[in-house]
């Protein structure tokens, strides 16, 4: 079973926290508080079906859109509805991925399907409307039902033309004994159906319709929609408001206003994770597409040398885009330049076009399959994936390409999802026929972020020129040139290109800007041209001089072209991309029955020396209130309200009589199952809870059971209580304890920082240009505020920079245990701000805090846990508690060269 990647999880995590606060605030609020929390600011929620939640996961490409989708039907089932076995309408764009997504829920071995087990094992009915018919209303309420249909089948405006609308005898036993107050919205016949459906006659107008629509309106269904900018009419919400969802899920990663996207995983994100070769390595062509060809077969078998390194088989293969028919290189002239002038045998060749299919068929990951090279015009088939896709080879013209991006996010996925042990292979290639580097990646940026989810900020240092042999050599991190001090050779900077809507007059900007600045006129306006070797100071006055001279709606769009080759400088000198390693950093340990164990939570838990069973049960703050139309449950203040006319609820209630006192603990042992407690304790302490909440706190049976799920919650977080007091009490008892281990153990016990695995968001974007920090990205860090301001935290990074004794930093990622640097407290772990190796070896630690925050319990354990790392090192670790201004008034500068020394 495929376990999810922690962006995966995060975003799975945010959604389910927005369906569960919907139950007890209205939706706009609770998606305002989720946006809040990732301070986002300035996006309104688009209330498209009323009441109902409907947000958006954007995805990129190549980050796993599907199988998330699998793991939210279980997770808005319980936050939704209250149920283990919700029904689900999986909406697909086409017919083709409807047939996939369909094969692959059903398929026992398929994760999709092994997703929908973890929560539901075998209770799981997957179908299409065709089959819905099989489904009993036996099968409702005890299995989960997965209906997968494309998005056309329900989007009309006329209903009698289409079957989903139509009324099927079939479907009878679902609508027996249907209350009237559950009718009132269902679709009637009418008229019309009575032309469709000869079997009907005038004795059956008004009638209730025995029809999948009417069937899914009665149960609510979790929707989700894949791929979901392709449908933003009103037509399509009206024809999915009919079957009356419960919340609607989309997925994309191209959200259009009013998708209300609720989380975004950046692309950063998905590189950490091993999903995707990041960076693009790219190389123009202004020569033609003979030159583009043959430079990008040089690559490709380059790579295959690399890949004969490999413990796991992987045959690197091209992904070759011709020219449309009327072209000079059409995919008959390109097969036979390959077979006669590059000397490649026929059979390694495949055509995938409209009218041949040369795949069809063929295992591409089979080591006996020959091709290494895909030749295609517009796009491969709907779905079709290889992750031995490693080189985009475009030729026709940067201006006219299309579905370059398709063909783009088939060579951005990685064999496996895990790094190659050669460098060279974890990145993407592309050869594209352009005049300059610029135009080429311009294009590229352009189709990542309007069709492939990548942000603007992202694309900019995730396309790098190609410059041999420092990118293909194989060497770890590629770099294979050394200058005199043993560090890599800086690379070549690419020249900046800035389009302007019209030539600027230069003739009174300084000479030493004039100097590097050249000016072409174009169709379009201008394109200005500085070297790339032109300082940081020069390309800020340019961009000041260059800005002034446009019209004011056209300065965003040069600061865009100045922050984007900013970021191409920053990555390309990031000493992560240059090979560099980052200093091993210790990790605080405890001595454990002889044996050194990092302090992580598992050893939090087991310090506290705990049982459930040694504490009083009391679940406060729990609450059911019972009213003759409703009953709310009350979990610390948040107050769900039930309706009796619920269709759901009502089936409960049937069943109530049914479920013992033991069934209840059953469900809830699996419910509230933790891993650092046995089964036997659990099932104790929920034996003494609900004979607590029957005998002391006057709740009945039936009620415990109506509000199941509420339960469960309020026990998790009672059980986490009962758990962090332990843990407290333990932490502060053997704080002192706790050390940084001695050289002899510091490669079993340090973190290390690895490049390529930085899973940064809101990356940083100002005028400043960074020397030192290890990553080509800098993690949510803000320049100014919105007053114009410069931030507290730009400022401490600024100076971490500057100083001379800093060899590198990075900034650290906050609630990344996987990728970034954390020392333990008595509740989680704590993520110093910043981290930076110094020039002699010694590893310093970076806490900011703003005066509000400086005195608070968590700054103080804080202080306290980075005291005891650095006072326990033996003078390799340093650790600053930094402020605004100290008691002695220094500023961050002063602090940080105080303690560096």
């Amino acid at each position: 079973m495929l376990t999810l990647k922690a962006y995966q999880q995060s975003a799975l995590a945010v959604l389910t926290q927005f369906l569960t606060d919907t139950r007890s605030k209205p939706v706009a609020d609770a998606y305002a508080a989720i946006l809040a929390g990732q301070n986002r600011t300035g996006e309104a929620y688009q209330a498209l079906f009323g009441d109902v939640p409907c947000v958006c996961l954007r995805v990129p490409t190549g980050g796993g859109k599907t199988i998330m989708a699998a793991h939210a039907v279980a997770m808005a089932g319980k936050a939704v509805l209250d149920s283990d076995a919700p029904i689900a309408l999986w909406l697909t764009p086409s017919d083709t991925i409807r047939t996939q997504t369909l094969e692959a829920l059903a398929n026992a071995r398929h994760p999709y399907r092994q997703a929908l087990a973890q929560y539901f094992g075998d209770r799981v009915r997957v179908c299409d409307l065709e089959s819905l018919q099989t489904i009993s209303p036996q099968d409702v309420g005890k299995s989960a039902v997965v209906i997968v249909a494309t998005i056309q089948s329900f989007n009309v405006t006329d209903t009698a033309k289409r079957n989903v609308y139509s009324f099927f005898e079939e479907l009878a036993p679902h609508f027996d004994n249907l209350p009237p107050h559950l009718a009132t919205g269902l679709e009637t016949v009418k008229e019309a159906d009575l032309l469709t459906q000869p079997f009907l006659t005038t004795q059956d107008l008004g009638r209730v319709k025995y029809s999948v629509a009417n069937w899914m309106n009665l149960q609510r269904p979790i929707v989700i929609v894949d791929e979901a900018h392709n449908n933003r009419t009103d037509r399509f919400f009206k024809s999915l408001g009919r079957v009356n969802p419960s919340c609607v899920i989309e997925m994309t990663a191209t959200p259009v206003p009013g998708n209300n996207v609720l989380y975004h995983v950046a692309a950063a994100e998905l590189k950490a994770e091993q999903m995707i070769k990041l960076p693009i390595v790219l190389a123009e062509h202004p020569q033609g597409w003979r030159d583009c060809l043959r430079d990008a077969v040089l690559t490709r078998d380059r790579l295959e040398v690399a890949a004969q390194r490999e413990p796991d088989y992987v045959r690197p293969i091209a992904l070759v885009q011709a020219m449309p028919i009327n072209g000079e290189a059409t995919v008959a002239v390109v097969r036979a330049h390959m077979i006669e002038q590059e000397n490649i045998p026929a059979d390694q060749i495949a055509v995938a076009t409209g009218t041949q299919k040369e795949l069809d068929g063929i295992n591409l990951f089979d080591p006996a399959c020959p091709i290494r090279y895909v030749i295609t015009v517009e796009a491969l088939k709907e779905g079709w994936d290889c992750s031995f896709a490693y080189v985009l080879v475009s030729l026709q013209s940067v201006n006219s390409s299309k579905d370059v991006e398709q063909l783009l996010g088939r060579v951005l996925r990685m064999p496996y999802a895990k790094n190659r042990t050669q460098e060279s292979l974890n990145r993407a290639y592309a050869h594209i026929v352009a005049d300059n580097f610029a135009q080429a990646a311009a294009t590229l940026k352009d189709r990542m972020v309007q069709n492939m989810g990548f942000e603007k900020l992202e694309t900019a240092s995730l396309i790098i020129p190609q410059q041999q042999p420092l990118l293909l050599s194989g060497g770890k991190g590629g770099a294979s040139t050394l200058n005199r001090t043993g560090y890599p050779a800086m690379p070549v900077l690419p020249d900046c290109h800035i389009d302007l809507p019209q030539v600027p007059d230069i003739q009174h900007w300084p000479d030493e800007l004039r100097q590097v600045v050249q000016v072409m006129q174009t169709t379009q306006g201008a394109t200005v041209l500085l070297k790339g070797e032109v300082s940081s100071e020069i390309l800020a006055q340019a961009e000041v001089f260059i800005s002034n001279a446009m019209p004011a709606k056209a300065r965003e769009k040069v600061k865009e072209q100045f922050d984007a080759h900013r970021a191409v400088r920053q990555a390309m000198r990031a000493p992560s991309q240059l090979g560099l390693d980052f200093a091993a950093i210790p990790q605080l340990c405890l001595d454990l029955d002889g044996h050194l164990e990092v302090v992580e939570r598992e050893t939090l838990s087991s310090l506290g020396d705990w049982s459930l069973l040694d504490h009083q049960v009391q679940l406060a703050g729990f609450t059911i209130t019972e009213t003759v139309h409703s009953f709310e449950i009350d979990v610390n203040g948040a107050k769900v309200t039930y309706r009796h006319t619920d269709a759901q609820l009502l089936l409960l209630n049937e069943t109530v009589s049914h479920t013992s006192q033991q069934d209840l603990i059953r469900w809830l042992d699996v419910e509230v199952r933790q891993s650092d407690i046995g089964q036997a304790q659990m099932q104790a302490y929920l034996v003494k809870m609900v004979t607590h909440l029957i005998a002391d706190r006057k709740l009945t049976l039936t009620a415990l059971v109506r509000a199941r799920f509420q339960l469960a919650q309020a026990l998790v977080k009672e059980v986490a209580r009962l758990r962090q007091m332990a843990m407290a009490r333990g932490f502060q008892g053997r704080l002192g304890d706790m050390a940084v281990p001695g050289v002899e153990d510091l490669a079993h016990y340090s973190f290390h920082y690895q490049p390529g695995q930085y899973p940064a968001r809101l990356m940083y974007q100002g005028s400043y240009e960074f020397s030192k920090h290890f990553y080509p990205a800098i993690h949510d860090l803000r320049e100014k505020t919105q007053a114009g301001v410069e931030t507290e935290e730009f400022r401490c990074a600024r100076a971490i920079d500057a100083h001379v004794k800093v060899k590198q930093w990075v900034r650290n990622i906050e609630r990344q245990e996987k990728f970034s640097f954390w020392l333990p407290t008595a509740t989680d772990y704590f993520y110093p701000d910043f981290v930076a190796e110094l020039v002699d070896g010694r590893v310093l630690a970076v806490e900011y805090k703003g005066e509000p925050y400086r005195t608070n319990d968590d700054s103080r354990e804080k202080q306290q846990v980075g005291h005891q790392w650095e006072q326990s090192s033996g003078g390799r670790c340093l650790f600053l508690f930094a402020v605004e201004r100290d008691h002695d008034g220094r500023d961050v500068a002063q602090q940080i060269a105080q303690k560096i020394g």
